[in-house]
């Protein structure tokens, strides 16, 4: 393949009219995207819509979730960003030493950040919150009968499902992610086929893992810190 040609990987084929300028992939995942954009808008909005619906309270942010616990999983999901962006510019700059670190340290905190996500899942589900709210003879429904404002014993069910639907989606989508990277740092990185001109499974990959970590901001804030 001549220079010519592998600088055109990167481009659209100039045999077409000119149109968005985007090669293929990168086109494709704008438009995954864009339908990711509207499912997770709907799951978000559907929460909004059952919490400020209601008149009964819900849970206290803090009472039932770990927010500090949380808090350092979102700061793992933002540093894996990060290492993503360090990440394309050593591809980019056609540094494949630098490459393969930040990809894999992005890999790493993906990883983490699911691993943290199953561990809150574990305890959750052992205190009682369950998708249907608290467990009949748990701590929490024991807690809820106490003190039914504070937990929000009222709106529990509601609490549970949308919790566990939400999260537990984004905690796929980041899954997804982490395998669309270990499949592209063992075929395509490590054996160093990616070069200046051709890294468009880096870029595409990389559009997709800011995508959730900027949903996973605002499923923290709305969920754990309102």
């Amino acid at each position: 393949m001549s220079h010519a040609a592998a600088d055109n990987l990167m481009l659209p084929s100039r045999s077409f009219e000119r149109g968005v300028d985007a090669y293929d992939i990168k086109l494709g995942m704008w438009v995954f995207l864009a339908s990711e954009v509207m499912f997770f808008g709907a799951l978000i909005g559907t929460y909004i819509i059952l919490r400020f619906s209601v008149d009964q309270p819900w849970a206290q942010p803090g009472v039932i979730l770990n927010v500090p616990l949380t808090a350092f999983n979102t700061f793992l999901l933002i540093c894996s960003s990060v290492s993503m962006v360090k990440a394309f510019a050593a591809v980019a700059d056609g540094d494949q030493k630098n490459l393969k670190f930040w990809l894999f340290m992005t890999m790493l905190g993906g990883a983490m950040f699911v691993g943290v996500q199953v561990f809150e899942y574990i305890k959750l589900l052992g205190h009682g919150f369950t998708p249907s709210g608290y467990r009949e003879g748990s701590q929490l429904a024991e807690h809820a009968l106490a003190d039914p404002l504070k937990y929000g014993a009222a709106t529990g069910g509601l609490y549970g499902s949308t919790f566990f639907t939400m999260t537990g989606f984004h905690g796929f989508h980041v899954t997804c992610g982490v395998v669309s990277m270990t499949y592209l740092f063992f075929t395509k990185a490590l054996p160093g086929k990616y070069s200046q001109q051709d890294y468009r499974g880096i870029e595409a990959v990389g559009l997709y893992w800011h995508f959730v970590d900027l949903v996973w901001i605002i499923l923290f804030t709305i969920v754990y810190l309102v």
